[in-house]
C-alpha cells in the first residue's frame, strides 16, 4: 500500500511539472555596442552609468547599465553573449555569480537586415 502511494504521489508530480506552462524565457542576446551614458548636470560624476545595446533577436535594446564600483569591464563587452529575460521596462539578466540583475530598457528598435551579396 505504502509502495503505490509512493508511485501515486511520484506520478501526480510529474503530472504537475508537465502541465505548468514556462512564464519566463530567457533569450540569446548579443551585446551590439557600449557607450558612456550622458548624465543630467546635477548628478554625480563619480557614478559610471553606459548605454549598452543589446540585440534579441530582431530587436535591438538600449538598456542603462550601471556596473558596480571599481568594475569597468562593460566598456570591452561588445561582442558578448549572454541570456536575458525582456520584461515590458526592463531586461533581466544573471551575473556571473549567479545574481539576477535588471537593468531598464531606454529605447528599442527593430534590427535593420544587412543584404548580403
Amino acid at each position: 500500500m505504502l509502495r503505490a502511494f509512493g508511485v501515486l504521489c511520484m506520478c501526480l508530480s510529474a503530472f504537475a511539472a508537465y502541465s505548468q506552462s514556462p512564464t519566463s524565457k530567457y533569450q540569446v542576446a548579443t551585446i551590439m555596442a557600449v557607450k558612456p551614458h550622458k548624465a543630467a548636470p546635477a548628478t554625480d560624476d563619480s557614478v559610471s552609468s553606459y548605454d549598452v545595446s543589446v540585440k534579441v533577436a530582431d530587436v535591438v535594446y538600449v538598456v542603462l547599465y550601471t556596473p558596480p564600483p571599481g568594475v569597468r569591464t562593460v566598456q570591452y563587452a561588445a561582442g558578448r553573449e549572454l541570456l536575458v529575460l525582456v520584461g515590458d521596462k526592463t531586461i533581466t539578466y544573471n551575473d556571473i555569480l549567479g545574481n539576477s540583475l535588471e537593468v531598464p530598457i531606454l529605447s528599442r528598435k527593430t534590427a535593420t537586415k544587412q543584404s548580403s551579396r
